[in-house]
């Protein structure tokens, strides 16, 4: 059962990479193709389900474009 969800704000993100390398369960990943309108590629999930909630991807986003909600009472 998941637990959390997580959504970007792409227009804002600058592609740095942070949330992917703080994912302590590694579900994160830069789409090489996938751009935003500045020409940054985007961070997209592998697979939402292992989404654990623990928002590390959004307190080390330098630019806050990340949201955690965490699902497991929903």
């Amino acid at each position: 059962m998941p637990k959390g969800r997580i959504t970007f704000e792409y227009e804002k993100c600058k592609g740095c990479l942070l949330c992917v390398a703080f994912c302590p369960v590694k579900i994160l990943y830069m789409d090489k193709v996938a751009m935003n309108k500045s020409g940054y590629n985007i961070i997209k999930v592998t697979d939402m389900d292992k989404c654990i909630a623990c928002a590390q991807c959004a307190t080390m986003c330098p630019d806050s474009v990340i949201t955690v909600e965490d699902i497991t009472n929903a």
